[in-house]
């Protein structure tokens, strides 16, 4: 395992790039068993351009995954759909429609009202990244987004479903809860 956290230009992807060569070509490492996960598509294309240009057998490449978090996640969300409670061909939704979902199931309509469902998905969408269930929130009383979005988080993750659909923050949270069950 690698794990490099280091500012812009300072060399990381040289760093990581030279590794999975090293780890293909003298370590006999089956491309397969190789997983780098960046934050970027550009970030993405870089490594695999670089990856390439190191090695002389192009082959090696094929079973390499280089790719992004969110695209890491749809792969195995893809393979793992059922597992995951999804059905095959499950579709993803941005941002806006999850906003627009959360304001369909609070019966909202007004459009002053956007700025409050954002928070709400905002705040759902935090709860999902820290792998926070919705069974595991209580009301508090205080702050009346964070208990608005604690009521409809159970609410908006079944339409989902029901619809054999996922948001962005799915695409990280339920292969996460997978691997976890799942070592």
């Amino acid at each position: 395992p690698l794990l490099v956290l280091a500012g812009a230009g300072s060399g990381k992807t040289r760093v990581i790039t030279q590794k999975i060569a090293r780890l293909l070509t003298k370590r006999s490492v089956s491309p397969e068993a190789i997983v780098a996960v960046t934050f970027t598509n550009k970030a993405a294309r870089e490594m695999k351009q670089r990856v390439g240009e190191l090695l002389d057998d192009s082959a090696l490449l094929r079973g390499l995954t280089i790719s992004t978090f969110h695209s890491l996640g749809l792969k195995i969300l893809r393979r793992e759909a059922e597992q995951a409670g999804l059905r095959e061909g499950f579709s993803i939704i941005d941002p806006k429609d999850s906003v627009g979902v959360i304001s369909e199931l609070l019966r909202g309509e007004k459009a002053t009202e956007l700025e409050l469902y954002e928070k709400i998905h905002w705040q759902i969408s935090v709860w999902k990244n820290a792998g926070i269930q919705p069974g595991a929130l209580k009301l508090d009383g205080t702050n009346p987004i964070v208990n608005a979005a604690i009521a409809v988080y159970p609410d908006y993750n079944r339409y989902l479903r029901a619809c054999n659909t996922v948001d962005l923050d799915d695409l990280i949270s339920l292969p996460s809860t997978l691997l976890e069950q799942n070592g």
